[in-house]
């Protein structure tokens, strides 16, 4: 009985974990502060609403085709970021080569990602 109970808790455990956003992430040094790179994952349509790091709150910016300041970007399937892409997100403050950092994401429905992430060289 115990065991049955054990499995089935494993099996909603694990299956909430395939439902939960994952990302990974690096930063990229640019003009006072770093731009993030990499891919986040979601499995089902969701939105990013905010990302931290010890400096504070970065800004979630949409550059289509000048950058705006914007309160969220939809996630759906898997999206890449990086310098070039239409969604950004700009963490301001000074960052080295090779320093590490954990970022706190922030979805809808209160998810919340802790991602590690290394600072690009340039």
């Amino acid at each position: 009985m115990k065991l049955t109970v054990l499995m089935l808790v494993m099996l909603m455990s694990s299956a909430l974990a395939l439902q939960s956003p994952n990302a990974t992430l690096s930063l990229r040094p640019s003009f006072a502060g770093a731009v993030l790179e990499g891919r986040i994952s979601s499995l089902r349509a969701d939105e990013l609403l905010g990302v931290w790091s010890g400096s504070g709150r970065a800004r979630l910016l949409k550059c289509t085709p000048r950058c705006m300041v914007v309160s969220s970007i939809p996630v759906s399937g898997t999206v890449l970021m990086n310098a070039d892409s239409a969604y950004r997100v700009a963490l301001g403050g000074s960052f080295k080569p090779g320093q590490k950092l954990i970022l706190v994401l922030k979805f809808r429905d209160q998810k919340i990602l802790n991602v590690n992430a290394t600072v690009a060289r340039q």
